[in-house]
């Protein structure tokens, strides 16, 4: 079984939640604090040393108040046809 972190579906899921944060001009530590969870958390999040999983996602979209579609749809477009586990 393949491992997800470092795929593409992974690295955009990253980098649209670092944009959906930077976008509200929030920090780690901002948005760690409406989680209420440590800076570290979230920068292992977007360090891509911690995957996610879905309740995680719709927890840290409520907090950016952003829909998780929008994430869903950052790795739908990342991840190819085809792809396997």
């Amino acid at each position: 079984m393949t491992k997800t972190l470092h795929t593409d579906g992974h690295l955009a899921l990253i980098e649209a939640l670092i944009s959906a944060r930077k976008s509200q001009n929030l920090s780690q530590a901002a948005l760690a604090e409406r989680l209420r969870c440590h800076q570290s958390f979230v920068a292992r999040i977007e360090s891509g040393q911690r995957r996610i999983d879905v309740p995680e996602l719709v927890i840290i979209a409520r907090a950016l108040d952003v829909p998780a579609e929008h994430f869903f749809e950052a790795v739908i477009k990342a991840v190819p046809p085809g792809e396997r586990i």
